[in-house]
């Protein structure tokens, strides 16, 4: 009889201790949660600061525009061959 006892009173304790664990593991894992939430936040920062060089605000291209003055003396080029299709779809050939 008083191992019955004892082994109910061990599976009673030990329900309750696995009850003291779960919550002690919850408050772990909000802990860890807020760890990477943190981490990731100082990624995104050190991410957001290297990008700032590759934004276009940042480049001056307007040495790169072509003027439209330039574009009128440049002489328009005629193909060579003007590609006429006319023949494949004759008939009476």
């Amino acid at each position: 009889m008083n191992k019955i006892v004892l082994l109910a009173l061990l599976a009673f304790m030990g329900t309750t201790l696995s009850a003291k664990s779960a919550a002690e593991l919850k408050k772990e894992e909000a802990a860890l949660k807020a760890k990477h939430v943190k981490e990731q936040m100082e990624r995104e920062k050190k991410f957001a600061k290297e990008q700032k060089f590759y934004q276009g605000k940042d480049y001056n291209l307007s040495a790169q525009k072509v003027d439209k003055k330039d574009l009128d003396s440049v002489p328009e080029i005629e193909p060579e061959n003007d590609f006429d299709m006319t023949d494949v779809y004759r008939d009476d050939i």
